[in-house]
């Protein structure tokens, strides 16, 4: 039998760690959900895995290698619900139940229609004891933005902008480089190396000529999102210079000029024009992320600006926030980070759920999930 660390009394511990080896995974398995497995006998670890990369082998499959026959007898904690059918790889259940594991407790049942309970019923069916704990606020966590995918039919959106202490994101000459610190630019690239897609408007896209792309680089190549709805994005910009390199994507109106879009089209870049019927940009955010959702994107990453941020707040979009303040005071009529039409009194502000602060470099950086009464 393989020791993998000391023993542990509380069940909920041998979860958190399935919890936190699912996280390994991130950036790597989408549009697959992150999951960790960690196999227990007589209160030892004796088989621990995640879900390393889209179509690889799932983290039961890793646990059940490194257990070999100590997995006989043994109570696998798993985040997610197991798989009972064939996709990219053969079913979990199967795997459990052939390996003699007798107990399956689990984190989150799947919300993918395709496995939603089916994965529990197999397991009893061939007599596994299985005990859910849909209760564990880190397993929903965990899952939320596959959650979303799978439910909702739209990727989760992280909003991220870094403003002055005085709430601006840009002096009144529209310079904003640099806000915020060398460090806090540094995570700003990690989370774009994670995520499908990074989004901006087309005024930033004009204003900064930004190349989007994560440096160093991430597991994931993003695609790079501007939001212009005459399609008028500069040939000479950098995002389209480099169109060959990284896929960028322009979302235009229904009635952009055709010879702006297949000006653009030559270039190397893809545009997407919105449905006729969607013509708020309330409307066409609904509708791209509605066809972003089909592209089984799971994060996307939206830097700004304003009337951006302000469109998604009002179609409350936001499923995630990162925002870096700098003690800076510029004062002037600069762009605030969220426009829009916006909420009329502050009980209907949306709140951060255990929102986390901490100081980087010379920056606050503020993050959390945006609190859900649903």
């Amino acid at each position: 039998m393989v020791r993998i660390q000391p023993p542990m009394n509380d069940e909920s511990r041998y979860m958190q760690r399935a919890i936190e080896l699912a996280y390994r995974g991130e950036g790597f398995v989408e549009p697959n959900p992150m999951v960790g497995c960690v196999l227990v006998r007589n209160d030892a670890v004796v088989g621990e895995g995640w879900h390393q990369r889209f179509g690889g082998p799932h983290a039961e499959i890793e646990a059940l290698r490194m257990a070999g026959e100590a997995a006989r007898g043994a109570t696998a904690y798993v985040t997610l619900e197991p798989c009972a059918h064939t996709g990219k790889t053969p079913p979990c259940t199967e795997a459990l139940i052939s390996a003699g594991v007798a107990r399956v407790v689990i984190g989150h049942r799947d919300p993918n229609p395709v496995v939603d309970g089916r994965g529990i019923e197999r397991l009893r069916a061939a007599g596994i004891d299985v005990e859910l704990l849909d209760g564990i606020a880190e397993a929903r966590e965990l899952l939320a933005p596959f959650a979303k995918l799978m439910t909702v039919g739209q990727p989760w959106v992280i909003a991220k902008w870094a403003m002055t202490l005085d709430g601006k994101i840009a002096a009144h000459t529209g310079d904003s480089q640099w806000i915020s610190s060398e460090a806090s630019r540094a995570i700003v690239h990690q989370l774009r190396g994670r995520v499908d897609a990074v989004v901006v408007g087309r005024g930033t896209a004009e204003q900064d000529d930004p190349l989007l792309t994560p440096r160093p680089a991430g597991p994931r190549v993003p695609t790079r999102i501007v939001l212009d709805s005459q399609a008028v994005l500069s040939l000479e910009s950098q995002l389209v210079r480099t169109a060959v390199e990284a896929p960028v994507l322009v979302a235009a109106a229904a009635n952009a000029p055709d010879s702006r879009c297949h000006a653009l089209r030559e270039a190397g870049v893809e545009v997407w024009q919105a449905p006729a019927a969607a013509v708020a940009p309330s409307e066409r955010w609904i509708s791209l992320l509605d066809e972003l959702g089909r592209r089984r994107m799971t994060n996307i990453l939206v830097e700004g600006g304003g009337h951006v941020l302000g469109a998604l707040l009002d179609t409350d979009a936001i499923d995630e926030v990162h925002a870096f303040i700098a003690p800076r005071l510029i004062g002037g009529a600069g762009p605030s980070p969220i426009c829009g039409a916006g909420r009329a009194v502050m009980v209907d502000a949306l709140r951060l759920a255990s929102p986390r602060v901490e100081t980087i470099g010379e920056d606050v950086y503020v993050s959390g999930r945006v609190l859900r009464s649903r």
